[in-house]
C-alpha cells in the first residue's frame, strides 16, 4: 500500500532520467529531433495545489487519498503531503484541528481543496453534501479569522461549495508572482480554473519559450488555448502584437486582469475556441466577440503560433491552421498526443528545439514537453 506521507527524494534524478530517456527514444524513433533540454523540478514541495478526501472519525477530521496502486481502492490516511507546497503542509494540521469538533463545519464535509502560490497566498475550498446556510457562513468566518491570526504573513481565504452553491467569504482567487529572466509577472489564478500545478517548473517553461522567441519583434504572435494569459503576457516583449484565444470565460476574465496588472499594451485575448478561430480566419463565420473587442484579423501579420492544448491534443483543422505559420511553438502535457500531432506537423516543418519540463515528478510518463518547429525550405 502506498504511503503518501513519504517521499524518497533520493530516487528523483534516477526516475527523471528513466522517464526522459525512454520518451526521447520514442520521439527519435519517429522524428528527427535534437537532444532534448531537460528541466528539473524541486524534488519536494513542488505542487501548488492539492485535493484531499475527508473522513470523519466521530467529530475528528482526517485527510485521506484513494490508493489504487495495487488495483484495489483503499483509503490512505495522511497528516502531511510532501508533494504539496510548504504552505499546504503547514495549513493541513491547523485546519484539521480547528474544524474537528465544530458541528457546522464537519456536517457532511467530504473534501478539501488547496490552491497556493509562491507569493504566499492560499485559497481553501471546503466541499459539502448539504446546503450551506448562515450558520455555516458564521462558523466559516470564524475559521478564516483564526487562520489569518495563525498565518499573519500569508493571504488566506476560504470558499464553501455544495450542490449549486459557491459561497465566498472574501474572494475566489489568489495572485501568483512568477519570475522569468529576472522579471516578475503577476497572475490572478481563480479557484477551479486551470493553472500550472508546479510553479517553479512553470517559470522554467516561460523562460525557455521567451528565450527561444527573441528576435521576432518585427512580427505578431497567435496563441491558441491561452488560459489566463500565462505565456502571452511573458512573451509580450518579444513580439509586435499578440492575439490570443481561449474558450473558458473564467480564464479570459482573469487574462484581462493579468494584462492590466502587468501593463501589457500589445496583447488582446478573445473568448474563442481554436475551431471558432479557424472559422473566423477562413472567413467562414463572423464573430461579434471579435468585433466587440475591435479585432480585425487582417491587422495581424503572424509568423509564429503558440499552442498549449489539453491532453487530447489538436484536432485536424487546428493542425492544418498551424501549418500556415513559419514558426510553431507547441507546449504539451501529453507526449502521446504530441507525437501523434507531430506526425502531421513534420510534413511541413522541422523540429528545431525540444525540451522536457518535469511538472509531474515521480510519475512514469507524465511530463510537459516543449517543441519548436520551423517551416521546411521550399
Amino acid at each position: 500500500m502506498k504511503d503518501f506521507e513519504i517521499l524518497d527524494t533520493s530516487t528523483y534524478e534516477q526516475q527523471l532520467t528513466a522517464k526522459t530517456s525512454g520518451l526521447t527514444a520514442e520521439f527519435k524513433n519517429l522524428f528527427n529531433v535534437p537532444a532534448p533540454e531537460i528541466f528539473t523540478s524541486d524534488p519536494i514541495h513542488y505542487r501548488m495545489r492539492a485535493k484531499f478526501c475527508i473522513y470523519l472519525e466521530g467529530d475528528t477530521v482526517r485527510y485521506y487519498m484513494v490508493d489504487t496502486s495495487d488495483q484495489n481502492k483503499r483509503k490512505a490516511f495522511l497528516k502531511q503531503f510532501p508533494t504539496a507546497s510548504v504552505l499546504i503542509n503547514r495549513l493541513m494540521p491547523v485546519i484539521a484541528e480547528l474544524i474537528s469538533g465544530n458541528a457546522e463545519l464537519t456536517w457532511k464535509f467530504f473534501e478539501i481543496n488547496f490552491l497556493t502560490t509562491l507569493s504566499g497566498e492560499a485559497l481553501i475550498t471546503l466541499l459539502y453534501h448539504r446546503k450551506l446556510d448562515e450558520a455555516w457562513i458564521e462558523a466559516a468566518r470564524n475559521l478564516l479569522k483564526q487562520l489569518r491570526e495563525k498565518f499573519p504573513d500569508n493571504v488566506i481565504n476560504i470558499i464553501g461549495r455544495a450542490l449549486k452553491q459557491k459561497i465566498l467569504l472574501d474572494t475566489d482567487c489568489v495572485y501568483e508572482t512568477l519570475t522569468v529572466n529576472d522579471r516578475k509577472y503577476r497572475y490572478q489564478q481563480v479557484e477551479n480554473s486551470f493553472t500550472q500545478p508546479n510553479a517553479h517548473v512553470s517559470e522554467k517553461m516561460l523562460t525557455w519559450v521567451q528565450d527561444n522567441t527573441r528576435g521576432l519583434s518585427d512580427t505578431d504572435l497567435l496563441e491558441l488555448y491561452c488560459g489566463n494569459g500565462n505565456f502571452s503576457i511573458a512573451l509580450s516583449g518579444n513580439f509586435r502584437k499578440i492575439l490570443a484565444t481561449e474558450i473558458s470565460k473564467t480564464s479570459v476574465e482573469s487574462a484581462q486582469i493579468n494584462i492590466a496588472m502587468n501593463n501589457v499594451t500589445n496583447l488582446k485575448i478573445i473568448r474563442l475556441s481554436a475551431e471558432e478561430f479557424t472559422e473566423a480566419l477562413n472567413k467562414k463565420r463572423e464573430f461579434n466577440r471579435l468585433k466587440n473587442n475591435n479585432v480585425n484579423l487582417d491587422d495581424y501579420s503572424c509568423r509564429a503560433v503558440l499552442v498549449d492544448p489539453p491532453r487530447a491534443g489538436l484536432d485536424p483543422d487546428t493542425i492544418d491552421l498551424l501549418k500556415r505559420y513559419e514558426i510553431i511553438i507547441y507546449i504539451s502535457c501529453n507526449p502521446v498526443t504530441l507525437m501523434d500531432n507531430l506526425k502531421s506537423l513534420t510534413e511541413t516543418h522541422d523540429i528545431t528545439r525540444f525540451a522536457f519540463f518535469d511538472q509531474f515528478p515521480y510519475t512514469e510518463e507524465h511530463i510537459e514537453s516543449g517543441v519548436i518547429l520551423t517551416r521546411k525550405p521550399q
